[in-house]
């Protein structure tokens, strides 16, 4: 997670405390930092500025708006490179306590940075994501109802899937401007004032030999012209993993040239409620 200074401070900085359990942020860890702003920027046509969390971390901005970020951070921590989505918590000790109590994993932190704290950990089926306390990026708001990016958690078991995350990132708790969740066509629905925010699908294999098919959180970013998208990549040395022609929006889910899986789909993929 990280956080942008602007030149003329906002009125009011959103904090992780008041959207608790809402995905906050999108993360792409890599071995290479200035190769994935290459790939990115080419595909997606994203430009970057530097973010306060260090030297290995940058903003990626398309039409002037942040969409997410980028961390060579996988070398230093062992992890696969991969995108990661965030969710805000009010206390990120607390939250990972819970993770643990709840036989999932936390593989890093909670570290300290200048603007909060986050952590990385996995579920009880092996599905990484990040939680994060503490301030969110200056534009959060333009960020959550613009920005072309949405999640798919992909399970063996979405219920039990959603009371697991329910119960560590308090969704469907009953406080105002908490998320609600809602089952649709056999999928878990997860939203916040009328805005749907992930959608949790049962059917991921945990022994998987394709890695697409294996638990974890989908990063979709949404875009004009998917074939044109993945043509793009093809050409900077992406690959397509796989294609869904399924449902209203059709996804095709591609790979970038460090392994960093992702999914583009048009920009009629599903927001409201």
């Amino acid at each position: 997670m990280t956080h942008h200074r602007s030149a003329t401070p906002a009125a009011h900085a959103t904090t992780s405390r008041e959207v608790v359990g809402a995905p906050c942020w999108a993360t792409l860890l890599t071995h290479d930092l200035t190769a994935a702003e290459s790939f990115y920027g080419a595909v997606f046509g994203w430009t970057f500025r530097p973010a306060p969390l260090g030297e290995d971390f940058r903003v990626a901005v398309h039409e002037g708006k942040p969409v997410a970020g980028i961390g060579s951070l996988a070398s230093a921590l062992r992890v696969p490179v991969a995108w990661t989505p965030y969710f805000a918590v009010e206390d990120a000790d607390e939250t990972a306590a819970r993770i643990r109590e709840r036989c999932a994993t936390v593989a890093v932190g909670p570290l300290r940075f200048p603007v909060g704290r986050g952590a990385l950990a996995a579920d009880r089926d092996g599905a990484v994501f990040g939680i994060w306390e503490g301030r969110l990026v200056s534009d959060w708001h333009s960020w959550r109802a613009q920005a072309p990016v949405w999640l798919r958690l992909r399970s063996p078991d979405a219920f039990e899937a959603a009371i697991f995350y329910g119960q560590v990132l308090d969704w469907a708790c009953g406080r105002p401007g908490c998320c609600d969740v809602d089952y649709e066509n056999d999928e878990v629905v997860l939203s916040q004032e009328g805005t749907v925010l992930a959608r949790l699908r049962s059917g991921a294999v945990e022994a998987a030999r394709d890695p697409a098919d294996l638990p974890r959180w989908e990063v979709h970013f949404t875009v004009a012209d998917p074939e044109a998208t993945v043509r793009t990549a093809l050409r900077h040395g992406g690959s397509v993993v796989r294609r869904d022609d399924g449902g209203e929006a059709p996804a095709i889910t591609i790979s970038d040239p460090e392994g960093g899986i992702l999914t583009v789909t048009a920009r009629v993929a599903p927001r409201q409620g």
